[in-house]
């Protein structure tokens, strides 16, 4: 499939147009709205479903083939805050504060667009596999920690782990309500398996689209409201910023994913994985850790500049480059 075929299957599937739709609605300021527990529902029920479908899959998979993988994306997620950190303060004039909390970000995953870029594979016959659930959730914490060196946050004071890390913090990474959603979600449906998966076919697979159309309304007008109400934070440096980072995530992702041997669709989920930023665990963790980082700042670029480019522009692009450059 040719690049604008690819792209016109994505970007006119039903969850992106719903996306846009939301958008579009909190730009030109309409009452429309998804009621906070409903969203919240929503945000459960896909952390659960991705994570107990690759659970499942997990299941009739050799465990060990996965090592280098997992290896790879912490990597991956500790190493980009150094780039983005450096980019940051080269090129926007943003505090030391800022520029490692927004790095930090930038580390770390997305976990819709996670969703977003597998259900686009399966609709392209492009699948990744159910195991890079667990190369998500590993993705999640490292950038968090390298995010605090980045801020000079590595000191020694009671109440901390060995090398500066507060155990509140370490806490916090680690029990995160999404991330432990999705791991116990993957670990019953590994022990499970195909069995399992069979019994809540119709929960977890025939309404998933529906489900996710309704979210990705929700997140595009959060997304869009971000953008009216703090506009004035995002200076075009930082809108840069935010676009030519996922591409380099994503290049550096497609390099690995080449050495270690991916198949086009793990290679495509990393690829957005490295390119996609956190709007749901770093800010928690930062807002703990580094409450002088202005947390909007940081929240509105991720939430209404990357998110919406790698949903519109970004996941068609890395489908494209991981058939055309990796091998089936």
């Amino acid at each position: 499939m040719d690049w604008l075929s690819l792209a016109g299957t994505t970007l006119f599937s039903p969850a992106v147009l719903f996306f846009v739709l939301g958008l579009l609605a909190a730009i030109v300021r309409s009452d429309l709205a998804i009621p906070e527990a409903v969203a919240k529902g929503l945000s459960l029920y896909l952390v659960m479903a991705i994570g107990f479908k690759g659970g499942a899959e997990m299941a009739v998979t050799d465990p060990s083939s996965l090592i280098l993988l997992l290896c790879a994306g912490v990597i991956l997620s500790a190493g980009l805050p150094l780039i983005g950190f450096g980019l940051l303060r080269a090129t926007t004039g943003v505090d030391r504060v800022d520029a490692a909390a927004i790095a930090a970000h930038y580390g770390s995953i997305s976990i819709v667009t996670f969703i977003a870029a597998k259900d686009a594979g399966a609709a392209l016959d492009q699948p990744g596999g159910g195991y890079m659930v667990a190369v998500a959730a590993a993705m999640e914490a490292p950038a968090i920690l390298t995010g605090l060196m980045l801020a000079g946050r590595a000191l020694a004071s009671p109440g901390k782990a060995e090398g500066g890390v507060s155990l509140t913090l370490v806490r916090e990474a680690f029990t995160n309500g999404s991330i432990l959603l999705l791991l116990g979600a993957f670990a019953i449906g590994w022990i499970s398996g195909p069995a399992g998966m069979a019994t809540v076919e119709p929960f977890f697979v025939d309404i998933f689209r529906g489900v996710l159309c309704l979210f990705l309304l929700d997140m595009g007008l959060i997304a869009g409201r971000g953008l009216v109400q703090h506009r004035d934070l995002l200076r075009w440096p930082l809108i840069g910023f935010g676009l030519y980072m996922p591409a380099i995530g994503a290049a550096i992702a497609l390099g690995v994913s080449r050495l270690i041997g991916l198949a086009p669709g793990d290679g495509a989920l990393l690829m957005t994985l490295a390119a996609s930023a956190s709007y749901i665990a770093v800010p928690a963790a930062m807002r703990l850790a580094l409450p002088q980082a202005k947390a909007a700042l940081s929240l509105t670029l991720s939430l209404g500049v990357t998110f919406p480019f790698n949903l519109l522009v970004g996941i068609p692009v890395y489908a494209w480059l991981a058939g055309r450059l990796l091998e089936a």
